[in-house]
């Protein structure tokens, strides 16, 4: 598979603590890759960055060979780099409808193809009941499938999903597996930061385990959850044993 996404040496600093350092790696285009780590490890700040938010003080961010850090998310965007958020970033007095429509804007020049492109999205992401009903009335569940359609909506190539199956139940979190897996056959290449591993290493081809801000390790779901580093640094004993 062809590299769509290239990290390399990439760091970024706030007041003198540093978020990220020397950070590489890539993603394969069509590849699920889980990006995991403790708390403070610096998965938000590299997410932000790739996703056009923060630039980097220092390395490059590629895109299909292109660089895309440093110029905003718009052109992040306009480039085929969507997000979703940990905290839910709908306009709740505005529909599902409407909400998905936002996402289309980024490359409809017209309402109608706007509304035509977010009604599809929302039929494809188990909406289309609620197209009418105002985001504020949504359940969680819900939300975290209106996050993950106004991205679609922009047409994305790389797909950036944060912590989008956290505190659902079992079987919410199942169906927002099968979605993620129904994306990738549709083409589009994800890179997710989730911390319910349980979930999460199944679903994955890769992962890149941070810590500290550094790479601690990249590789297989087998191949992690056995590293004894990322056993101290994370998972915790319970790996050690499985």
């Amino acid at each position: 598979m062809p590299t769509l996404l290239e990290v390399e040496r990439v760091s970024r600093s706030f007041g003198g603590v540093a978020a990220n350092v020397d950070v590489s790696f890539t993603v394969q285009a069509g590849e699920i890759v889980g990006l995991i780590g403790p708390n403070g490890a610096g998965k938000t700040t590299l997410f932000n960055m790739i996703a056009g938010e923060i630039a980097p003080q220092s390395g490059v961010i590629r895109l299909d060979g292109a660089v895309v850090c440093g110029r905003g998310p718009l052109a992040a965007a306009r480039a085929g780099i969507a997000r979703t958020f940990q905290v839910v970033r709908s306009f709740d007095t505005m529909t599902v409808l409407e909400n998905v429509m936002v996402g289309a804007f980024a490359h409809a020049h017209r309402t109608r193809t706007a509304m035509a492109e977010a009604a599809a999205v929302i039929g494809a992401t188990g909406l289309a009941a609620h197209a009418d009903t105002p985001a504020a009335s949504l359940t969680p569940p819900g939300k975290r499938r209106l996050e993950v359609a106004r991205a679609l909506a922009m047409r994305p190539r790389l797909l950036l999903l944060d912590e989008m199956l956290t505190g659902l139940t079992p079987a919410e979190a199942q169906e927002g597996v099968a979605m993620i897996r129904a994306l990738r056959a549709q083409g589009i290449t994800i890179l997710m930061v989730e911390h319910v591993m349980e979930v999460l290493l199944p679903l994955i081809d890769r992962a890149v385990v941070l810590d500290l801000g550094r790479v601690l390790t990249v590789g297989t779901p087998a191949a992690v959850v056995r590293d004894p580093g990322v056993i101290r640094a994370y998972l915790g004993e319970r790996y050690a044993a499985a």
